[in-house]
């Protein structure tokens, strides 16, 4: 069968596993990006299978249950931080006049364009500021830099795709690992423009990534620590509870994981603090600006 790209399809070597989506045809290996996780593979031809219109459908009912699920309890999370900061702010400012606040700016790099998109809808859903960027995972730590200068963000995303190969070292070994040394790159070129954790806030990694390569360099929060598949939507929740976790309060690394797709095993970190914050007053003149009422 000739694939092409874009073409749905599952492995048979794998039990049919996961649902890949194919990148690229190179000679006798077809390169596969995972569907809804964020695994890179490659696989010959003929251990390809391609899925059924009524087999997608099904799998993408399950992941959309799986994925309103975890929204919801992220919305849960969301009102009752939002609760405490409006008591907070009821005893420590005048309730008679306008508050506003500042929401933080996410920088997402992601090495797949698709994802991409799909997370920047749900950042929209949560409220969240983002700019998006797709670059090839090989080029992020060149371009950090400059992006970082450009955008001025206070939380930053590096992802994509990766994956453990044990034909090429043990899980020790950044080596074995198809894109985790561009990771943790990007992340310690990050680091050297921004040093202070609490500053600028980064999660990075993908699926199976050397997670602590990633934390060594400089991230508050990375995959994998089992070396698990994460799911492409986990790194937006991650933002969004640092986002919205007042700079006054700790992030407990718990609180940031329990509303993720994927749990501990794919996902860690260390205590980080939150970048909501909150001011007076506001006045008819900030609409048009970033400041929002509150």
């Amino acid at each position: 069968m000739q694939w092409q790209k874009g073409d749905l399809v599952t492995r048979i070597s794998h039990n049919h596993d996961l649902l890949f989506r194919i990148q690229k045809v190179e000679g006798h290996l077809v390169k596969l990006y995972g569907e809804e996780f964020r695994l890179e593979a490659d696989a010959e031809p003929n251990d390809l299978v391609k899925v059924t219109r009524a087999e997608i459908t099904k799998r993408k009912k399950e992941e959309q249950k799986k994925e309103d699920f975890s929204f919801r309890l992220f919305r849960q999370d969301y009102q009752l931080m939002r609760k405490k900061r409006e008591h907070e702010t009821s005893t420590s400012y005048n309730d008679e006049i306008k508050h506003f606040q500042i929401p933080p700016r996410v920088l997402h790099i992601d090495g797949d364009q698709l994802f991409l998109k799909k997370c920047i809808t749900l950042y929209k859903r949560l409220g969240l500021q983002v700019h998006g960027v797709h670059l090839n995972e090989k080029e992020m730590p060149n371009q950090i830099r400059e992006l970082l200068e450009k955008i001025q963000p206070d939380i930053l995303v590096i992802t994509g795709h990766d994956s453990f190969s044990k034909n090429k070292g043990d899980k020790s070994d950044i080596r074995a690992y198809r894109h985790s040394r561009f990771f943790a790159e990007t992340v310690r070129e990050a680091r050297r423009y921004i040093p202070h954790l609490d500053q600028l806030v980064i999660f990075a990694g993908a699926c199976q990534s050397h997670f602590e390569s990633l934390i060594r360099a400089g991230a508050n929060f990375a995959s994998s620590p089992s070396r698990i598949n994460i799911h492409a939507l986990d790194p937006v929740y991650i933002a969004a509870k640092v986002g919205y976790t007042s700079f006054m309060d700790k992030i407990k690394v718990w609180d940031v994981l329990r509303n993720t797709l994927t749990g501990e095993k794919g996902i860690g970190g260390v205590e980080t603090r939150g970048l909501f914050r909150t001011g007076m007053p506001f006045s008819d003149e900030s609409e048009n600006q970033e400041l929002r009422p509150y």
